[in-house]
């Protein structure tokens, strides 16, 4: 009951709930997208474009003077969009496999984005302070506006994805099908891309381009284990965001000197652990006594054979 109360009073303060509210919006849209990227075994691709974000921010910063959140979110979708791009072109034109593509573009990008980071800061421009934050995410420094911006650029990627409900999951499950009726799944497959874009930008500022991947894949592969329906499956994938989000703020606020970030990342990975033990079907321990239960001996009838009482 006292820590019950002690969270209230927590989530009465308005910063706090300020950053609650903000990390609930990442979590929601980040669950969603991540359920597109998880099926479609593309979980590497979050994290590449989160590094490949990097380089967008600074350069956003440099050529605009401005730290202003959304400068420095349209900074990082170019760059992200960028490197997606640049995979699709090696992967497609070279005999480099993906996998090995996503290594290169997450190394390139980041290490172009680490090269302007350290440049900037030997120089005599004292605006550039912060910026470092983007590497790790700084969410106290999350306030109403920029909540305001991430729950307009999150609810559009969720408005289209719940326009384009069926095509997303022809996508997912038979992409082949789906040509055959004449669907553009090429360019079905950009607009994705991009929402999933959109999704890293949004929590850049509060997760930072290290940890991101890990919110977009984590609420996800949690899911999956509880359901077989696409449907279910992104409802939970936003609901373990969403808790992850505002579990991982309470907790950092308990805890003095704890960064939110990395604990709502720690917070989405102990849901994942929950539910490979726990899930009905999938969960370890579930497995683990399903043998016992088809053991088990069953009670057998036997009927008065005829004529006997």
């Amino acid at each position: 009951m006292q820590l019950f109360t002690v969270i209230v009073e927590y989530l009465s303060d308005y910063t706090l709930r300020t950053i609650a509210l903000g990390a609930a919006t990442l979590g929601v849209v980040s669950g969603v997208l991540g359920a597109y990227a998880v099926l479609r075994r593309q979980s590497l691709v979050g994290d590449a474009m989160s590094h490949a974000a990097l380089p967008g921010v600074v350069l956003a910063f440099m050529l605009t003077g401005l730290k202003s959140p959304p400068v420095l979110m349209a900074g990082a979708a170019v760059s992200g969009i960028a490197g997606v791009l640049l995979l699709i072109l090696v992967t497609r034109t070279t005999r480099i496999k993906e996998d090995s593509t996503l290594g290169i573009v997450l190394s390139v990008f980041f290490g172009v984005g680490l090269l302007l980071l350290t440049w900037l800061q030997h120089s005599p421009d004292a605006r550039q302070a912060g910026l470092t934050t983007f590497l790790f995410g700084q969410a106290a420094t999350l306030v109403a506006r920029d909540v305001m911006v991430m729950a307009i650029f999150g609810g559009a990627a969720l408005l289209v994805v719940a326009l384009l409900w069926k095509e997303f999951k022809l996508l997912s499950f038979d992409r082949d099908f789906g040509a055959s009726l004449g669907l553009p799944m090429q360019a079905l497959e950009v607009v994705l891309t991009a929402l999933l874009v959109v999704a890293i930008v949004i929590g850049l500022q509060a997760v930072g381009v290290v940890l991101m991947s890990a919110l977009v894949v984590a609420p996800a592969a949690a899911a999956r284990q509880w359901t077989d329906r696409l449907g279910v499956m992104v409802l939970l994938a936003a609901l373990f965001g969403a808790t992850a989000g505002v579990g991982g703020t309470i907790l950092s606020g308990l805890g003095r000197g704890l960064a939110t970030g990395p604990v709502i990342v720690l917070v989405a990975g102990a849901l994942v652990v929950l539910s490979l033990l726990l899930a009905p079907g999938r969960g370890l321990i579930w497995r683990g006594r399903r043998p016992r239960l088809l053991a088990a001996p069953t009670m057998s009838v036997t009927y008065p054979a005829e004529g006997q009482s």
